[in-house]
């Protein structure tokens, strides 16, 4: 099973945000992003809500299941 998180990399690139001001802004650290964007890691509820709020959107909209079973 995997969380992919390219939903929400693609709303934070149309909403203006690139890695740096992410970062800069202390939305996501630089760990935490290479964790996401390597799948092995993934952010908590806390992080899903301030970006929910910040991006005035839904949690289905960042993320979304991805089943192992082919």
């Amino acid at each position: 099973m995997a969380i992919k998180y390219d939903k929400m990399f693609g709303l934070l690139k149309s909403n203006g945000y690139n890695t740096t001001r992410i970062r800069q802004e202390k939305i996501l650290g630089q760990r935490t992003l290479t964790a996401i964007r390597n799948g092995t890691g993934g952010i908590d509820h806390r992080t899903i809500d301030k970006l929910c709020e910040l991006l005035d959107c839904q949690p289905n909209d960042l993320m979304e299941y991805v089943s192992d079973v082919i």
